[in-house]
């Protein structure tokens, strides 16, 4: 994570990579103007106790901050599945189709996907607060017109700029835990973060169901509105600004007003950086990545392919327990809870992947004599996760019968559940070990593969299911993933040769 050293935080962005949506690479985007970094003196913490450091944060302050930016990413990707509760009274409203209506749902995670490859950057240049406010500031207000649109085409305007400025969101706040937590202590608050933007979708159709069963659709995006303004005024108040090398540019700033001299200098201030060009290699690396590492290909397709279902079923479910169990609407957004409740369980098996995580270090310790971890030891819970997942859509396919009790199917998708958070938070770990130079690259590559497979598979679910019937439409997306499953334990036993063999990957 971020070096405890001026220099070092400088050239250091692979915090950004650890939330899974996108950043800036670790290396420099500029070249330092020698002339003044020669007469320059750098700028660097009052020793080891600095209290703008923000290692230094008291416990309690870093996790308010914790637990406010999990809320805010759980609010801006509870909202794109929340919207899909709405379908009935607001096709009856604006007299549109059923697939012009998901369109909001697929612009929407289109949106998260192409932001953080545009906007992500912009956090090394003005810090993360900035981007903070600015990005949901625009989410908060992009949630009005959807709340008081009086046509299909303003919602689907609306929500694509939203589903946009919640992304530069999610793109930088996962980079300010990084920050704030040293590596022996940051794996419990990035859990906590990293699990809440899966959770927001999960849950989101619980609670718009019951919404839309008892009052007007548009309380729906009135419940975000107020949701999202909580938000961002608890980030106004009582988020700071933890990006390192915008701190020391500040303090540097602060040395030359104080003391008149213009040679104090922070090390972000010693490399000429372009805007255009940052963005420019922001937009186009990731796609080497994707189409030129067999590996980052391999899990992003897996990946993207688990999130595409995911999102499928938020048109999916309404069908299969409407038709098969006659749930109405509040009953069929209790049916999620299966889901909601196998994620909750992956997050509670963590220490269980820990302790695993330690005896391989141990393994490799009594081997080589050196403690040092490997990328590959990430993925052990995906392995298992994977299979999970194979397990939970089988199970969901061939008990949706109105012979077998409802709770029947619900608890394959609880297998589902726990093998989507255990995959992702495996994939984005390995990534960023794996491509320790390129690791925001290889999550934006991630996060946009992702979001298209997220945005289409919805689209095409309905008319699938009514097609192929409930058993084989499942069975297709769980052969689907049958046939990715193994990429996991492949990389887990063949990773480090191709590694080795890698243009951007660790050695």
């Amino acid at each position: 994570m971020a070096a405890g050293d001026s220099e070092k935080s400088c050239n250091s962005n692979s915090n950004n990579a650890h939330h899974g949506n996108g950043g800036n690479d670790v290396e420099g985007n500029g070249q330092a103007d020698e002339a003044v970094a020669e007469k320059a003196w750098l700028v660097d913490w009052e020793g080891p106790g600095d209290r703008m450091n923000p290692k230094n944060m008291s416990t309690g302050r870093k996790w308010s901050i914790v637990i406010i930016l999990a809320f805010g990413s759980y609010c801006v990707t509870n909202t794109s599945s929340l919207y899909t509760t709405t379908y009935d009274q607001m096709d009856g409203e604006f007299g549109n189709s059923r697939i012009v209506a998901t369109l909001g749902l697929s612009l929407f995670v289109f949106g998260l996907g192409l932001a953080p490859m545009i906007l992500g950057p912009l956090s090394e240049f003005y810090g993360r607060r900035p981007v903070y406010i600015f990005a949901y500031t625009g989410f908060f207000i992009w949630l009005i017109p959807c709340a008081v649109s009086q046509n299909i085409q303003t919602m689907l305007i609306a929500r694509f700029f939203d589903g946009l400025c919640g992304s530069a969101f999610l793109s930088v706040a996962g980079g300010s835990v990084g920050d704030m937590f040293t590596v022996e202590t940051l794996h419990s608050p990035m859990l906590i973060y990293s699990a809440s933007p899966f959770l927001g979708p999960g849950t989101a159709p619980i609670m718009g169901s019951f919404i839309n069963s008892f009052v007007h659709w548009r309380w729906s995006f009135y419940f975000l509105l107020i949701f999202a303004g909580v938000v961002l005024i608890s980030i106004v108040l009582f988020v700071p600004e933890t990006y390192i090398p915008v701190i020391l540019r500040e303090k540097a700033r602060q040395k030359r007003k104080e003391s008149g001299d213009s040679r104090w200098r922070a090390p972000i201030e010693l490399h000429e950086k372009s805007i255009v060009a940052t963005v420019g290699r922001s937009l186009y690396r990731p796609f080497m990545l994707l189409f030129l590492e067999p590996m980052c290909f391999a899990l992003c397709l897996f990946s993207s392919i688990l999130l595409g279902i995911l999102y499928l079923f938020f048109g999916a479910f309404p069908l299969v327990f409407g038709d098969v169990y006659g749930f109405n609407l509040w009953q069929t957004g209790l049916a999620f809870i299966g889901l909601s409740v196998g994620m909750v369980l992956a997050i509670t098996s963590d220490p269980i992947w820990r302790k695993y995580y330690g005896r391989l270090m141990d393994k490799r310790e009594r081997e080589t004599g050196e403690r040092k971890s490997e990328p590959e030891f990430r993925l052990p819970p995906t392995i298992v996760a994977s299979w999970s997942c194979v397990v939970g859509l089988f199970w969901f396919a061939w008990t949706i019968y109105p012979t077998l009790h409802w709770i029947v199917p619900i608890i394959g998708t609880a297998f589902f559940g726990f093998g989507i958070i255990l995959v992702f938070s495996g994939i984005f770990t390995f990534l960023v070990e794996a491509y320790p130079l390129y690791a925001a690259s290889a999550l934006s590559a991630n996060s946009f593969a992702r979001s298209s497979f997220a945005a289409a598979f919805p689209l095409f679910g309905r008319q699938m299911y009514k097609a192929m019937g409930f058993h084989w439409a499942t069975s297709f997306l769980a052969f689907l993933t049958l046939v990715t499953a193994p990429f996991p334990y492949l990389f887990f036993i063949y990773g480090k040769r191709l590694r080795a063999k890698s243009k951007f990957g660790s050695t």
